[in-house]
């Protein structure tokens, strides 16, 4: 596994997932409860959680047999 990989991977994906989940999030309070709040708590754990995961399985599954 090289980290470099994983490290950009964390990146991208931890910001990806920050945005779709506070933007979801966002939402659902503004659709459910017609109040636009932003769980940031939420939205933060999500992206962390999947920044790390997700690169790491990538790599994983990049490496030859």
């Amino acid at each position: 596994m090289n980290f470099q990989n994983i490290l950009r991977g964390f990146v991208v994906y931890f910001v990806l997932v920050f945005v779709v989940s506070a933007g979801v999030g966002y939402l659902y309070s503004l659709m459910a409860h017609g109040q636009g709040i932003i769980d940031w708590e939420s939205s933060f754990r999500l992206a962390f959680i999947f920044g790390i995961v997700l690169p790491v399985v990538h790599e994983l599954e990049r490496r030859p047999k």
